[in-house]
Protein backbone atom coordinates (compact mmCIF):
# COMPACT_ATOMS: atom_id res chain seq x y z
CA UNK A 1 0.00 0.00 0.00
CA UNK A 2 1.20 3.65 -1.18
CA UNK A 3 1.63 5.64 1.52
CA UNK A 4 -1.04 8.65 1.25
CA UNK A 5 -0.05 12.10 0.11
CA UNK A 6 -3.45 14.03 -0.08
CA UNK A 7 -6.37 14.17 2.28
CA UNK A 8 -8.00 12.16 -0.28
CA UNK A 9 -5.54 9.78 -0.66
CA UNK A 10 -5.99 9.31 3.06
CA UNK A 11 -9.40 8.81 3.79
CA UNK A 12 -9.96 6.62 0.87
CA UNK A 13 -7.16 4.20 1.83
CA UNK A 14 -9.44 3.98 5.52
CA UNK A 15 -12.08 3.39 3.77
CA UNK A 16 -10.95 0.91 1.70
CA UNK A 17 -8.76 -1.38 4.03
CA UNK A 18 -11.86 -0.83 6.80
CA UNK A 19 -14.27 -2.18 3.83
CA UNK A 20 -11.72 -5.18 3.29
CA UNK A 21 -11.40 -5.59 7.33
CA UNK A 22 -15.16 -5.67 7.82
CA UNK A 23 -15.56 -8.55 4.38
CA UNK A 24 -13.10 -10.17 6.16
CA UNK A 25 -14.57 -10.14 9.31
CA UNK A 26 -17.94 -11.26 7.89
CA UNK A 27 -16.40 -14.22 5.83
CA UNK A 28 -15.08 -15.85 9.03
CA UNK A 29 -16.86 -19.15 9.11
CA UNK A 30 -18.09 -19.86 13.10
CA UNK A 31 -14.94 -22.33 13.59
CA UNK A 32 -12.37 -19.57 12.63
CA UNK A 33 -14.20 -17.45 15.52
CA UNK A 34 -14.92 -20.00 17.89
CA UNK A 35 -11.39 -21.04 16.99
CA UNK A 36 -8.17 -19.97 19.87
CA UNK A 37 -5.14 -17.84 17.44
CA UNK A 38 -2.16 -19.86 17.67
CA UNK A 39 0.86 -18.73 15.95
CA UNK A 40 3.39 -20.66 17.40
CA UNK A 41 4.15 -23.07 14.55
CA UNK A 42 4.38 -19.68 12.20
CA UNK A 43 8.24 -19.08 12.75
CA UNK A 44 8.03 -15.89 11.08
CA UNK A 45 5.47 -14.15 13.30
CA UNK A 46 8.06 -13.65 16.36
CA UNK A 47 6.54 -9.50 17.70
CA UNK A 48 4.68 -9.79 20.52
CA UNK A 49 1.16 -9.50 19.16
CA UNK A 50 1.37 -12.72 17.34
CA UNK A 51 1.46 -14.41 20.85
CA UNK A 52 -1.08 -11.49 22.65
CA UNK A 53 -4.03 -12.04 20.53
CA UNK A 54 -6.17 -14.81 21.32
CA UNK A 55 -8.85 -13.84 18.86
CA UNK A 56 -10.90 -11.49 16.67
CA UNK A 57 -12.57 -9.56 19.86
CA UNK A 58 -8.84 -8.65 20.62
CA UNK A 59 -7.74 -8.01 17.26
CA UNK A 60 -10.59 -4.93 17.09
CA UNK A 61 -10.73 -3.72 20.62
CA UNK A 62 -6.78 -3.04 19.90
CA UNK A 63 -8.04 -1.26 16.79
CA UNK A 64 -10.86 0.37 19.25
CA UNK A 65 -8.32 1.83 21.70
CA UNK A 66 -5.52 3.02 19.38
CA UNK A 67 -8.24 5.13 17.81
CA UNK A 68 -9.09 6.44 21.33
CA UNK A 69 -5.32 7.45 21.76
CA UNK A 70 -5.56 9.14 18.61
CA UNK A 71 -9.15 10.66 19.55
CA UNK A 72 -7.65 11.79 22.93
CA UNK A 73 -4.68 13.32 22.10
CA UNK A 74 -6.13 15.26 19.39
CA UNK A 75 -8.63 16.75 21.36
CA UNK A 76 -6.67 17.84 24.27
CA UNK A 77 -4.00 19.29 22.32
CA UNK A 78 -6.96 21.32 20.34
CA UNK A 79 -8.17 22.08 23.95
CA UNK A 80 -4.19 24.02 24.71
CA UNK A 81 -3.72 20.89 26.91
CA UNK A 82 0.16 19.64 26.07
CA UNK A 83 -0.99 16.03 26.08
CA UNK A 84 1.40 13.64 24.54
CA UNK A 85 -0.07 10.83 22.09
CA UNK A 86 1.17 7.61 24.23
CA UNK A 87 -0.61 7.86 28.11
CA UNK A 88 2.00 8.04 31.13
CA UNK A 89 4.09 5.83 32.19
CA UNK A 90 4.53 4.34 28.18
CA UNK A 91 6.67 5.65 25.66
CA UNK A 92 7.79 4.46 22.16
CA UNK A 93 9.74 1.68 23.74
CA UNK A 94 7.60 1.13 26.22
CA UNK A 95 4.13 1.06 24.27
CA UNK A 96 3.88 -3.04 24.03
CA UNK A 97 3.41 -2.82 27.43
CA UNK A 98 0.79 -0.79 27.40
CA UNK A 99 -1.31 -3.12 24.66
CA UNK A 100 -0.86 -5.88 26.82
CA UNK A 101 -2.49 -3.81 29.70
CA UNK A 102 -4.77 -2.56 26.74
CA UNK A 103 -5.67 -7.02 26.46
CA UNK A 104 -6.09 -7.55 29.97
CA UNK A 105 -8.65 -4.63 30.59
CA UNK A 106 -11.01 -6.16 27.66
CA UNK A 107 -10.88 -9.88 28.64
CA UNK A 108 -14.43 -9.33 29.58
CA UNK A 109 -15.55 -7.39 26.21
CA UNK A 110 -17.98 -9.24 23.86
CA UNK A 111 -17.26 -9.81 20.66
CA UNK A 112 -20.41 -7.53 19.76
CA UNK A 113 -19.69 -5.07 22.07
CA UNK A 114 -15.54 -4.68 20.33
CA UNK A 115 -17.27 -4.54 17.03
CA UNK A 116 -19.46 -1.49 17.90
CA UNK A 117 -16.52 0.29 19.51
CA UNK A 118 -14.66 -0.13 16.65
CA UNK A 119 -17.36 0.93 14.48
CA UNK A 120 -18.15 3.95 16.26
CA UNK A 121 -14.70 4.37 16.69
CA UNK A 122 -13.88 4.28 12.56
CA UNK A 123 -16.65 7.07 12.27
CA UNK A 124 -15.28 9.11 14.62
CA UNK A 125 -11.43 9.19 13.05
CA UNK A 126 -12.24 9.59 9.78
CA UNK A 127 -14.80 12.46 10.59
CA UNK A 128 -11.95 14.26 12.60
CA UNK A 129 -10.16 13.77 10.27
CA UNK A 130 -12.29 15.22 7.53
CA UNK A 131 -11.87 18.53 10.01
CA UNK A 132 -8.42 18.84 8.89
CA UNK A 133 -6.95 20.75 5.72
CA UNK A 134 -4.83 19.34 3.90
CA UNK A 135 -1.97 21.56 4.56
CA UNK A 136 -2.65 21.12 8.58
CA UNK A 137 -2.78 17.20 7.50
CA UNK A 138 0.53 16.77 5.47
CA UNK A 139 2.84 19.55 6.29
CA UNK A 140 5.47 19.48 9.53
CA UNK A 141 5.61 21.59 11.99
CA UNK A 142 1.62 23.09 11.66
CA UNK A 143 1.12 21.83 15.02
CA UNK A 144 3.89 22.02 17.87
CA UNK A 145 2.16 19.02 19.52
CA UNK A 146 2.69 16.39 16.47
CA UNK A 147 6.76 17.18 16.73
CA UNK A 148 8.71 17.09 13.40
CA UNK A 149 6.07 14.66 11.99
CA UNK A 150 2.71 14.90 9.64
CA UNK A 151 -0.46 14.87 11.27
CA UNK A 152 -1.91 12.99 8.52
CA UNK A 153 0.82 10.10 9.87
CA UNK A 154 -0.60 9.28 12.86
CA UNK A 155 -4.12 8.85 11.03
CA UNK A 156 -2.66 6.64 8.79
CA UNK A 157 -1.08 4.51 11.15
CA UNK A 158 -4.47 4.42 13.23
CA UNK A 159 -6.26 3.93 10.05
CA UNK A 160 -5.26 2.02 7.25
CA UNK A 161 -1.79 0.67 8.15
CA UNK A 162 -3.36 -0.69 11.56
CA UNK A 163 -6.42 -2.51 9.44
CA UNK A 164 -3.94 -3.74 7.32
CA UNK A 165 -1.99 -4.90 10.40
CA UNK A 166 -5.71 -6.69 11.17
CA UNK A 167 -6.40 -8.37 8.40
CA UNK A 168 -2.67 -9.97 8.26
CA UNK A 169 -3.33 -11.61 11.58
CA UNK A 170 -6.74 -12.75 10.73
CA UNK A 171 -5.74 -14.16 7.01
CA UNK A 172 -2.74 -16.18 9.13
CA UNK A 173 -5.30 -17.06 11.13
CA UNK A 174 -7.74 -18.49 9.03
CA UNK A 175 -4.60 -20.00 6.86
CA UNK A 176 -4.08 -21.78 10.46
CA UNK A 177 -7.32 -23.04 10.81
CA UNK A 178 -7.60 -24.47 7.40
CA UNK A 179 -4.25 -26.80 8.49
CA UNK A 180 -5.42 -27.98 11.79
Amino acid sequence: MAKPTTKAEMLQAATEKYQELSGLIASMTERELATSFDFTKMKSKKEAHWSRDKNLRDVLIHLYEWHQLLLGWVAANQRGENKSFLPAPYNWRTYGEMNREIWSRHQNTTLEAARELLEQSHREVMALAETFSERELFEKDVFPWVGNAALAGYFASNMSSHYEWAIKKLKAHRKNCREY
